[in-house]
């Protein structure tokens, strides 16, 4: 029996059991079971010697953003407007073969538009190139859901449920659970709160299914089976995601209000180009990027070319700016004046660790080095003379 099989067969099992006290750790043990043989699905096959075939492209630019959607919602029109680059768009399904890249040029940052083929469902069981397609989704930023305004709201569900499969967590946050694996000492299980999901026997059986039978275990929030799953696989990408919904101009003022109203949504039209502008400012929001200029001492700023930061991509802090700048930049500093909205007065003398907002303008001052100008006064505060007497040259005699 193959993994896709045992999965659908796990899954029948968890249809047919009862939710209740009774039975909830049986159904905590199944979805382990689960979660282990999707991980398994999602590694390369033993005994593949090289890359697999894929359309991963080069990063480009301040941050990426991947379009997936199912085939002709509309993602290569939308990427065409947005960018210019040119992506054939045809009235039959599955036009776009590859990823197709393209710029967007937005508050002077470039972000980088990823057209994607489109996927169905059975996508994270390798249906369509739908796999190669989600691994090209989580290298990226943020995803833009595209999908069809006067089609079902199941598409949405189950787009959802093809990248949950694979490890994407859409529009949540990681769970405040800490887990340590340990050599000896068993399993401790502690929690800072009541817990109303998850208690210690049924803990135990989920680690005792991944062969895990010393670790430290914290709950800090009350957070359920699939969330302690996802923090002992490990290896889930928690992204944001808009849910963009096209082709407006076909479907009543009615629906189109419900659809805008949803959370993380925006409706658009690209045949008759509506609220491209607000799909922009709102993916620029979600993608959270921070422009600061620089400032050389004594001179006007720089606002041609900002330095881009953001969080996810190291930090906003004054470190990680100098990061950005060169390596060896941090060990110079001495301190950093700041003009903008994260300064509490202009300007504002910082340290590394200050965080940054967009659009401040940072000037750093180094420390003077010791070599240049040497102490003050008539007396050096330094001298390359040699260490040992023996090896000091006798001064010439003073002329008398």
């Amino acid at each position: 029996m193959g993994i896709i099989e045992k999965i659908k067969e796990i899954e029948a099992e968890m249809a047919r059991t009862q939710k209740n006290k009774a039975t909830e750790y049986h159904l905590g043990q199944l979805k382990a079971k689960i979660a282990k043989l999707r991980t398994q699905l999602l590694e390369p096959p033993k005994g593949s010697s090289g890359a697999g075939e894929g359309f991963e492209v080069t990063k480009y630019g301040h941050g990426r953003v991947a379009l997936i959607g199912f085939p002709s919602v509309g993602k290569s029109t939308l990427l065409t407007m947005l960018t210019g680059t040119h992506s054939e768009a045809a009235s039959y399904e599955f036009t776009t073969l590859t990823c197709i890249p393209g710029i967007i040029h937005y508050n002077d940052t470039k972000i980088q538009l990823l057209d994607l083929p489109g996927i169905i469902e059975g996508a994270s069981e390798g249906k369509g190139r739908g796999r190669q397609v989600i691994a090209v989704s989580k290298s990226s930023d943020i995803v833009l859901m595209v999908l069809d305004a006067s089609k079902s709201e199941g598409h949405r569900q189950i787009l959802t449920r093809e990248l949950e499969a694979v490890g994407l967590r859409l529009n949540k946050r990681p769970p405040q659970i800490y887990f340590k694996k340990k050599k000896t000492g068993g399993i401790s299980f502690n929690s800072t709160m009541h817990l109303t999901h998850v208690d210690e026997k049924l803990c135990y059986q989920i680690l005792h299914e991944y062969k895990i039978h010393n670790a430290e275990v914290l709950f800090r929030e009350d957070a359920t089976v699939d969330d302690l799953i996802d923090v002992i696989e490990g290896n889930r990408k928690y992204m944001k995601c808009i849910y963009v919904y096209n082709k407006i101009d076909v479907v009543g003022i009615d629906d189109v209000d419900g659809l805008a109203r949803q959370p993380n949504s925006i409706v658009i039209s690209c045949n008759l180009k509506l609220n491209l502008d607000r799909l922009l400012a709102k993916m620029w929001e979600a993608m959270g990027l921070v422009r600061v200029y620089t400032k050389p001492q004594g001179q006007q700023p720089d606002f041609a070319e900002p330095v881009v930061l953001s969080a996810d991509r190291g930090g906003c802090t004054v470190e990680d700016f100098c990061d950005h700048i060169h390596r060896s930049l941090v060990k110079d500093v001495k301190y950093v004046l700041v003009w903008g909205t994260s300064a509490r007065h202009y300007p504002q003398h910082c340290g590394l660790s200050h965080q940054l907002q967009d659009e401040d303008v940072v000037q750093i001052v180094k420390k003077k080095d010791k070599e240049d100008g040497g102490g003050r006064g008539r007396f050096k505060s330094h001298s390359n003379a040699p260490a040992r007497i023996s090896d000091r040259e006798k001064k010439a005699p003073l002329k008398t």
